[in-house]
C-alpha cells in the first residue's frame, strides 16, 4: 500500500540521510548492537547507526544485511520506545524521522523516543530492479510486464524469499534487543500496519502498545490480493463525496463502472491506479486543482473523455528513485507474504494461471463492481507474483492480535486501504479501538489535513 508522490521535502531529508551511513563490519556474537553512531545530516536531534541483522534468521542461508536506524537523542523518554515502521512495502524510513516526530506528531514525541529505520530492501539497501521500478514506480496497482517480474526475480536469485514480512520481524526484534529495552510501542502505517501486527503477533510480551494506521489485516487472503475490497470501496467513497455539499447530482460510481465497461482491462486497472493515486492529492475527490476526478468522470461517460483521459495519465506517471520506494523490494515481499487465487509463491507454475482463470469465472460481477473480473486479476498484484519463482512462503497467522491495547485508524474516504479493512482487523483486536476519520483518505498520521486522527493517536500514548 503505497504513499504515491513523496513530497520534495521529503525526498531531499532521505538523500541527506542515507549520505550519512555507513557500512558496519559484521555482527560479532552476543546481543545486537548498534554500530557507528553519529548526528543524522540534516536532521538535528537524531542519531544514525547501523544494525546488523542476519539476512536468514533461520540459518539456512549465510550472510549479513547492514540495516541504517535513526533514533531520537531523547534516550531517557519517560514513555519509552515507539518504533515507527513505514509501507509500501518499499519506502525508507531513516529520511522521514524528522518530519513525523517533529512535524507530525511532536506532542508524541515530548514523551517517547522515536526509533525508525530502513527495513530490509528499502533506503539505503534498497533492491534494484530496473525493469519493474520503471514500470511499477510505487504503485501496488500497475501491471508489470511479465519480463520485467523475471528479470527482478533473477537479479535476486536464492534471497527473494529472505524479504518477506517474518524476516522483517524478527529484524524488529534485533532492533528493539539493540535499544536495549523489554517493550516498545509500535506503530505502522500503511503496509506498516501490517508488519506491526505481525511483530505483535509473534511476540506479545514485547510490546506495549500498537498503532495500526491505514489498515491491512495481518492475515493474508487471495481476495486481498484481487483487491476486492479496493475495486467495491470506490462506489462508496465516490458516491459520499459526491453526497458532500453542495452535492455533484449525478451518480459516480455508475460513471466509473460505464466508463470501465467501454475501456480495455488494461485501460480499467490504470483507471483503478489513477483513482487511488488521486485520493493523495485531493480527498474530496472535487478539487479543481487536482483534476477533479468526478467531474471528469462524469465528463466522459457523457461522450468527452479529454479531461479524464488527461487525469489517469498524469497520476499514473511517475519516477520514483529505489531509495525512495523500491519496486523490487515491494513484489519480493509481497510475492512471499501474500495468497493468491493459485494458492502461494509454493504453488508449481504450471497451477497458477488455470487456478486463478477458474477463480475468475467464479467470481460474481459484484464482487468487483464498479470494476471487472478482469481489472481484478490483470492489476499489480496479481501479475506481480504470478510469474515470480516457486519459492518458500511467508507465514500467514490467523490468530487474534494480542491482549495489549490496539488503536486503529481510518480514514473514510481511503482507497489504498480501505476501512472495510480496519473493520475487520478491529474485529480481531480483543483491546482494540477503532477511530474513523471523516473525509481523510490514506496514512493519516503522515497526510491528513486536520488534527482529529492524530489526537487520537495523541491521546491513545498518553494513556
Amino acid at each position: 500500500m503505497r504513499s504515491k508522490l513523496l513530497t520534495a521535502g521529503l525526498v531531499l531529508a532521505l538523500t541527506a540521510a542515507l549520505g550519512g551511513v555507513a557500512a558496519a563490519d559484521a555482527r560479532p556474537g552476543g546481543r545486537p548492537k548498534l554500530a557507528d553512531p553519529h548526528p543524522c545530516p540534516g536532521q538535528p536531534g537524531f542519531t544514525c547507526s547501523t544494525l546488523t541483522v542476519p539476512l536468514d534468521h533461520t540459518g539456512r542461508v549465510p550472510g549479513t544485511l547492514d540495516l541504517p536506524v535513526a533514533t531520537a537523542d531523547n534516550v531517557t523518554a519517560p514513555k519509552g520506545v515507539l518504533l515507527f515502521l513505514t509501507g509500501g512495502p518499499g519506502q525508507g524510513g531513516v529520511g522521514t524521522i524528522t518530519r513525523i516526530a517533529t512535524k507530525r506528531l511532536p506532542e508524541v514525541a515530548k514523551d517517547y523516543r522515536f526509533v525508525m529505520l530502513d527495513q530490509r530492501g528499502t533506503g539505503a539497501g534498497a533492491l534494484r530492479c530496473p525493469g519493474l521500478q520503471a514500470q511499477m514506480g510505487s504503485s501496488d496497482i500497475a501491471t508489470p510486464a511479465r519480463d520485467a517480474v523475471t528479470e527482478c526475480a533473477r537479479i535476486l536469485g536464492r534471497t527473494a524469499p529472505l524479504y518477506s514480512t517474518d524476516q522483517s520481524v524478527a529484524d524488529f526484534d534485533d532492533l528493539r534487543q539493540a535499544l536495549g529495552v523489554p517493550k516498545m510501542v509500535v506503530d505502522g502505517v500503511s503496509y506498516g500496519s501490517f508488519t506491526a501486527a505481525r511483530y505483535a503477533i509473534a511476540h506479545p510480551d514485547r510490546v506495549r502498545k500498537v498503532v495500526l494506521d491505514s489498515v491491512l489485516p495481518h492475515h493474508a487472503t487471495s481476495s486481498a490480493s484481487l483487491y476486492l475490497t479496493g475495486l467495491t470501496a470506490e462506489s462508496r467513497v465516490l458516491r459520499a463525496a459526491c453526497a458532500a455539499p453542495p452535492a455533484c447530482g449525478y451518480d459516480p460510481a455508475e460513471d466509473l463502472a460505464w466508463v470501465v465497461r467501454h475501456r480495455s482491462a488494461a485501460e480499467g486497472v490504470k483507471i483503478f491506479d489513477a483513482i487511488v493515486a488521486y485520493e493523495f492529492a485531493d480527498p474530496t475527490y472535487r478539487a479543481p486543482a487536482a483534476g477533479d476526478v468526478l467531474g471528469a468522470l462524469h465528463e466522459a461517460r457523457g461522450g468527452a473523455p479529454a479531461r479524464f483521459d488527461q487525469l489517469v495519465a498524469d497520476y499514473t506517471t511517475e519516477d520514483v528513485a529505489p531509495e525512495s520506494f523500491s519496486a523490487g523490494l515491494h513484489a519480493a515481499t509481497l510475492c512471499a507474504d501474500q495468497r493468491f487465487p493459485w494458492g502461494s509463491s509454493e504453488t508449481p507454475m504450471s497451477l497458477r494461471q488455470p487456478l486463478l482463470s477458474l477463480a475468475a469465472r467464479t467470481l460474481p460481477p459484484s464482487a468487483t463492481w464498479p470494476y471487472t473480473t478482469e481489472v481484478a486479476t490483470q492489476q499489480g498484484f496479481i501479475q506481480s507474483c504470478l510469474p515470480w519463482p516457486v519459492e518458500r512462503v511467508g507465514s500467514n497467522p490467523a490468530s487474534r492480535l494480542p491482549d495489549v491495547p490496539v488503536l486503529l485508524l481510518n480514514g473514510d474516504r481511503d482507497l489504498s486501504t480501505p476501512l472495510e479493512w480496519a473493520r475487520q482487523e478491529a474485529a480481531q483486536a480483543p483491546k482494540g479501538k477503532l477511530v474513523i476519520v471523516p473525509g481523510e483518505s490514506h496514512s493519516i498520521q503522515n497526510r491528513e489535513r486536520g488534527h482529529a486522527g492524530r489526537d487520537a493517536v495523541i491521546g491513545f500514548l498518553a494513556e
